[in-house]
């Protein structure tokens, strides 16, 4: 497939795609199998109405993604092996401009998230807040 990501069928086909290598990667899958658990059905959909929100202007995302990431022990060495997965799919399946923004607003979020992971980390004197 080399096409852009055009509709919600796209944003699915990338979801499914990307939290596949999720959940088989030697540094990931603990992480986000212990946290999420059984609820991949429920994750999966959520990830699908973020991602349909963010990439094609469709909102049907509410909520705030940045708290349930707020006490992970996640820290840089995360952040890029998840945004290497990300770039691999979409490099995989998409091309063209939402593709590169796709790419561009995963970078974003995971740069905003780490920044504000190591502030609550700094004021609560700890590596990882319980």
């Amino acid at each position: 497939m080399t096409k852009d990501i055009l509709k919600l069928d796209d944003v699915k086909h990338l979801v499914d795609s990307f939290y596949g290598k999720i959940r088989e990667d030697k540094l990931l899958k603990e992480i986000f199998n212990s946290n999420i658990q059984d609820r991949w059905p429920q994750h999966l959909e959520k990830m699908y109405t973020f991602w349909q929100t963010v990439l094609l202007s469709e909102h049907t995302y509410y909520g705030s993604p940045f708290p349930p990431h707020a006490k992970m022990p996640i820290d840089k060495e995360h952040f890029d092996r998840w945004l290497q997965l990300w770039f691999e799919t979409i490099d995989e399946n998409f091309t063209g401009e939402i593709a590169d923004e796709a790419k561009w607003r995963a970078s974003k979020m995971a740069e905003m998230f780490q920044f504000k992971i190591n502030y609550i980390r700094e004021k609560s004197g700890s590596k990882y807040v319980q």
